[in-house]
């Protein structure tokens, strides 16, 4: 009972060893991951490239296969492309399993020792997270070796092997078994690794690992298919072909295995070599096969999941793409872009509404109503998806980054719940009574409107490239428009005083927009403080500490 616990909690620290490595490097290169990948879809020789790197690096196929997949399914990726990712990435999962395997045990205690260090000493920063991946790779070696120790008892029990054989004993359930172990734990590399080493130690024969390895690639497919199971076609398309790809070599190799199994052995005496060579040989084979055939399967994945088109796209959110969750960085850039949609219907809504200001349009003032929905449905999908993202797992700049997002988020909200208000208060005090402002009015409110309008678009272009010059500028608008906010309201008072028909008759009207033109102004000139917080540009005074506080809801003034 005590060898089964070691051996099991061998496994364990090879699972837990696998998954520190995978979330390490993508919190520290998933950006550089992204672009890597995105900018692979032009040739499919280097998107297959860019798979086996990037798979190379997280030792994971299958957190290969989420990035493509949500780049699928934001239509950043098409899918012969996606594909070809996916080939060059199973290949890259061999490779990794052919460095894991070499007598790498000396190594462990330094990789442990050194990760420790690093990343006790800088938990929160980029030297941290490389510190994490670092004892990642030394719990791999040092699972390994466990393993190895604590099977070496097996060989002594009869029973044992018996029991293994009977397990064991049939190609189709040993490739079953094999499959349900990757998709248990999540890694396809960590089956492989625990195979080669029961191999080495006798517990399990050679035609058995070979199984066991086909299954090992066929459940990293399937997994990648349930984890796309809530995306849109787009997404699940490129999961379907990747597991079509590697059923397609399963059925082909399996009735050979016992004859792949000797002539390895053959080959080269050692099990343990033995098994991952054959990992390595069957993948590049495979891949390389199915490389010619990619068009083929992308028309039938087009055909058994066609694209539907949606009732009312403006209610769906487009790029929160659960799978990403584990990724922060994704996750991060993933809310970054809906965030960006929110302020495209709010531009939307902004243009409707100097169209009401000239004109009396009860139809588009209907329509930009509805439009808040809208927004209101998005901010809260947007809120929720942040909320899953853990906290803990973000550095000091992801960190920051998240609280710019709900920001932003929120105050495009409230944009739009004030745009709402003053499309209400135009349809009922002037679209119903058939008013129109006065010239000189009109022309201050399209004035205002303008600077409202260009105070949007710079502000969401700070909040995506962090410009401290277009920051600074933003405040400067944002003090011009106060200035012009103030000499309106007293040429509009004048224009009363001269008993101005037109003015009279949308005074309070006239009052209440300029008054709300001048909160969605400040709404959008908030982005700019984090940008010059961060440069160091905002004074240290008790009006500075009140900003902050505003922007990102604190309490402490």
């Amino acid at each position: 009972m005590l060898i089964l616990l070691n051996i099991l909690s061998g496994v364990a620290l090879l699972v837990w060893g696998t998954h520190i490595v995978r979330t390490g490097i993508l919190r520290v290169f998933g950006a550089e991951l992204r672009r890597v990948l995105g900018r692979s879809a032009n040739s499919r020789f280097r998107a297959f490239g860019a798979g086996l790197c990037v798979t190379s690096l997280v030792q994971s196929s299958n957190a290969t296969a989420v990035l493509a997949s949500s780049f699928a399914a934001q239509g950043l990726l098409p899918l012969a492309p996606g594909l070809a990712i996916m080939l060059g990435a199973d290949v890259g999962t061999a490779l990794m399993s052919r460095v894991l395997t070499l007598d790498l045990s000396w190594l462990s205690p330094i990789l442990l020792l050194g990760g420790v260090i690093a990343f006790l000493s800088f938990k929160q920063t980029r030297t941290g997270q490389v510190g994490r991946t670092v004892i990642g790779l030394g719990l791999i070696l040092l699972a390994l070796h466990l393993i190895v120790e604590a099977a070496q008892p097996v060989m002594q029990g009869e029973g044992v092997k018996v029991m293994f054989g009977a397990l064991t004993g049939d190609s189709m359930l040993d490739t079953l078994v094999g499959a349900a172990f990757a998709m248990i734990s999540y890694s396809s590399l960590a089956a492989v690794l625990l195979t080669a080493t029961l191999a080495s130690s006798g517990v399990i024969s050679l035609k058995v690992a070979v199984c066991l390895v086909i299954g090992a690639n066929l459940g990293s497919g399937l997994l990648a298919v349930i984890g796309t199971l809530g995306q849109n076609p787009a997404g699940r398309r490129l999961a379907l072909g990747n597991v079509l790809f590697k059923l397609a070599g399963a059925l082909i190799v399996l009735p050979f295995a016992p004859w792949i199994a000797q002539g390895i052995g053959a080959l080269i005496p050692y099990p343990r070599e033995s098994v991952i060579t054959f990992h390595l040989a069957y993948n590049m084979v495979r891949c390389v096969a199915c490389m010619p055939l990619i068009d083929l399967v992308s028309r039938l994945c087009y055909r058994v999941l066609p694209d539907r088109p949606e009732a009312n796209p403006e209610l769906r959110p487009l790029y929160l793409d659960p799978v990403a969750l584990s990724t922060p960085t994704l996750a991060l850039a993933n809310a970054a872009r809906e965030a960006l949609r929110i302020g495209d219907i709010i531009r939307t809504m902004l243009d409707n509404l100097v169209e009401l200001m000239r004109a009396n349009d009860p139809a588009k003032a209907r329509s930009t109503i509805r439009m808040d929905d809208d927004v209101d449905q998005l901010y809260a999908a947007v809120k929720t998806y942040l909320a899953r993202i853990s906290r803990e797992q973000l550095d000091e700049a992801d960190s920051r980054r998240w609280t710019d997002i709900i920001t932003l988020t929120i105050n495009l909200e409230h944009a739009g719940d004030i745009i709402e208000r003053v499309v209400t208060n135009i349809q009922e005090k002037k679209i119903m009574h058939r008013l129109a402002f006065s010239p000189e009015g009109l022309a201050e409110l399209e004035d205002l409107h303008a600077r409202v309008i260009l105070t949007l678009q710079l502000g969401l272009s700070v909040f995506l490239n962090s410009d401290l010059r277009s920051a600074e500028r933003l405040l400067a608008e944002k003090e011009r428009f106060r200035d012009l906010e103030r000499s309106y309201s007293y040429a509009h008072l004048d224009r009363l005083a001269g008993q101005s028909a037109r003015s009279i008759e949308t005074s309070a009207l006239h009052l209440d927009i300029i008054s709300d033109l001048k909160r969605l102004n400040s709404l959008f000139c908030s982005t700019a403080y984090p940008v010059l917080d961060a440069a160091g540009a905002l004074r240290d005074t008790r009006l500075r500490r009140r900003v902050l506080d505003a922007t990102y809801g604190n309490d402490s003034v």
